[in-house]
């Protein structure tokens, strides 16, 4: 990157593109209205282009507009989904099956009803070089899981999920499959339908947009008969004191006034990586974290995490040195990785490591941010002796 700095933390979050910041900016002054409710020509032209979104984040999934509902993130996404399909559908007795490398969101939602309802939470193990095992999954599941929930990509080993095979697997079983889509909607060319999921989730600060917002994508026929979680303005037909019915979905599910600027700014972030390419974006990142695992693979002192072959994300350690001493000598080379558990602490568990170093790649990045890490690796070795 320019400037001498070195951001090697677009799994955390992306920066932001020129485009992406002049049409937040935008919204937020010379065009800002509310929407959905004002008569007046801004606040029309407002909804337009807010509506306008909702149609390009379906375009980009392979959706459509009216099973899309605008969140605050992923996170949240996936706890609407417990609270109210799981809430719903899920009781005493049924399981749900999730993986060992997921993030926390894709965990603690679940925990959550399961103390609320009784449902089992099973846990499907990886393949030796950091995979969702798809074969012990298909072994597990059985009639009684409802719900299959995995990460598209993981967070900290870069390990690429085969989406359709894990649908046919919970579908066999007649299970629903969620897919946490954060890592993978920056650097993957989606379609839902191909995919088989029924439920996709990402967050819009990691596909270069900004942060506060993100989309839920549900297949129409299980949102529509999924209740409301919020309550408040806009997600409502008719309220008395007696009885309230609720607006159709996805209205149904976002209460309140809405992010405007920043979805606005989510739909700009997704025509400009779509201008840039997918298949570019996943190319580019898939060819530095083969670079930078090479490099680190000649080094008899780290430890690199996760497959050969992954999405953009490498994870490590550098023996006797914790991450985030690390993490601080890089920063004074300027070089911005991640240390810590990554809200993967099970996984931790599981690779034996309080917490590892990540570098992940965006497209901003090139082989120099690669040569500034190595060199601040050296450093770092150097000082611990």
């Amino acid at each position: 990157m320019e400037g001498g700095w070195h951001y090697l933390d677009t799994a955390a979050t992306a920066q932001k593109p020129r485009a992406v910041i002049d049409a937040t900016v935008n919204a937020l002054g010379r065009d800002y209205a509310t929407v959905h409710r004002g008569v007046y020509a801004r606040s029309a032209e407002m909804t337009l282009a807010f509506e306008a979104a909702r149609r390009r984040v379906a375009g980009f999934l392979g959706g459509r507009e009216e099973e899309i509902v605008f969140v605050r993130g992923a996170t949240e996404a996936i706890n609407l989904v417990a609270n109210t399909w799981g809430a719903q559908t899920l009781k005493a007795g049924d399981r749900i099956l999730l993986s060992t490398l997921e993030h926390h969101s894709n965990i603690v939602p679940w925990q959550l009803l399961r103390d609320r309802t009784g449902v089992e939470i099973d846990v499907c193990p990886l393949t030796d070089d950091g995979r969702i095992d798809l074969e012990a999954a298909e072994r597990m599941l059985t009639p009684a899981h409802k719900l299959v929930a995995f990460a598209h990509v993981s967070n900290v080993l870069g390990s690429v999920l085969d989406v359709e095979h894990a649908a046919r697997l919970a579908h066999n079983v007649g299970a629903k499959l969620l897919i946490d889509g954060c890592q993978a909607a920056p650097r993957i060319r989606l379609d839902v339908a191909a995919l088989g999921c029924d439920f996709y989730t990402f967050s819009a600060h990691k596909l270069y947009g900004p942060t506060g917002v993100g989309a839920l994508w549900v297949r129409s026929e299980i949102l529509d008969a999924m209740p409301p979680w919020h309550g408040g303005g806009s997600m409502i037909d008719r309220v008395t004191f007696e009885k309230t019915t609720w607006a159709p979905a996805p209205q149904r599910f976002e209460a309140g006034t809405p992010a405007i600027a920043e979805v606005i700014g989510l739909a700009a972030a997704i025509d400009w990586l779509e201008d840039v390419g997918l298949d570019l974006a996943e190319a580019h990142e898939r060819a530095l974290a083969t670079k930078l695992r090479e490099e680190l693979s000649r080094r008899n002192d780290v430890t690199v995490f996760g497959p050969a072959h992954s999405a953009g994300i490498v994870s490590f350690a550098l023996d006797g040195v914790h991450p985030h001493d690390l993490g601080t000598i890089l920063d004074e080379e300027g070089v911005a990785i991640r240390a810590g558990h990554h809200c993967a602490q099970p996984l931790m568990d599981h690779l034996g490591v309080p917490a590892t170093a990540r570098a992940s790649f965006g497209l901003y990045n090139d082989e120099s941010d690669i040569e500034a890490l190595l060199k601040g690796i050296e450093r770092t070795r150097r000082i611990f002796g």
